[in-house]
């Protein structure tokens, strides 16, 4: 009679459902095993405890934008290797791994677009192409979008998600923090908005040149935003952190932030200010 027996293990594992790879994500907040689909309906944000997982650049312009109204600029435009750059694999390999992950030429995605009906400038990171870092391709992207809010008169949006300064173009990618800088000084200079909003992370080189420049800063919630990493201050001061340190809520709390948006709202709250300075702009015309 044995051999009519069924191995319940064999049984179990034939009864096993077999699901599909890529279907499900774990939230490093609350834990929580989520159905992918389920979390691109809620703008990848976990229904649970509310944690924002990262946009691709052009989900955020989707996102933010008028439907139709985006018009890319300068997508063609990528980095070189001016300086032959190599280390465990070399600058030009790692740029064509870059892009085939991402689907983008470069770090940064420019255009113009409409908000609400207001014309703007936009410049958002990509994380994806080699963790948005900004290297000469994308320096100057950024300044281009800049100097386009100039001549068109319009403000200029910022979405930055970026690990800081590309190392493989070394000092190339260092002047790319003054020459952002300059141009957002032109456009202050003719009191042209500039609107900032900080996902995470936003840290190294771009922090400490154009993301945090803007007349307004928003970030979303829990985002990391800071130059160094907390790991890399507490082993150099060697001290304690408080809870939260670099976190958006910590930095709104001390004064470096305007505003924390959930993704949500962003979109709208965006439309509110751009109606504010576009009456602003207005009342200043007439006086």
């Amino acid at each position: 009679m044995a051999w009519f027996k069924k191995d319940p293990l064999a049984a179990a594992k034939e009864s096993k459902v077999r699901m599909p790879e890529g279907l499900w994500i774990k939230c490093e907040d609350c834990k929580e095993i989520l159905s992918k689909p389920e979390l691109e309906q809620n703008l990848n944000v976990c229904p649970r405890c509310q944690r924002h997982f990262r946009l691709s650049a052009r989900s955020r312009v989707d996102l933010l934008v008028d439907s139709g109204s985006f018009e890319e600029w300068d997508a063609t435009l990528r980095s070189l290797d001016p300086l032959e750059f190599k280390d465990q694999k070399s600058y030009v390999d790692r740029l064509r791994a870059a892009r085939k992950a991402s689907a983008m030429e470069e770090a940064v995605l420019t255009g113009t677009a409409r908000i609400g009906g207001h014309p703007v400038s936009l410049s958002v990171l990509e994380f994806d192409f080699m963790g948005g870092s900004m290297g000469s391709a994308v320096g100057e992207k950024v300044t281009r979008s800049i100097e386009r809010a100039l001549t068109n008169r319009t403000p200029f949006i910022s979405v930055t998600c970026s690990g800081g300064a590309r190392m493989q173009e070394s000092v190339l990618s260092l002047m790319q923090m003054a020459k952002t800088s300059a141009a957002l000084g032109r456009l202050a200079r003719v009191c042209l908005p500039y609107i900032s909003i900080l996902t995470d992370p936003t840290t190294g080189g771009v922090t400490a040149s154009y993301a945090m420049l803007g007349d307004i800063l928003i970030a979303e919630p829990k985002a990391l935003i800071g130059f160094a990493g907390p790991r890399v201050i507490q082993d150099t001061i060697r001290q304690e952190l408080p809870p939260g340190f670099q976190r958006s809520e910590f930095l709104l709390d001390h004064g470096f932030l305007d505003m924390i948006v959930e993704r949500k709202h962003l979109r709208m709250v965006l439309i509110q200010l751009l109606g504010y300075f576009a009456d602003a702009a207005a009342e200043q015309g007439h006086s």
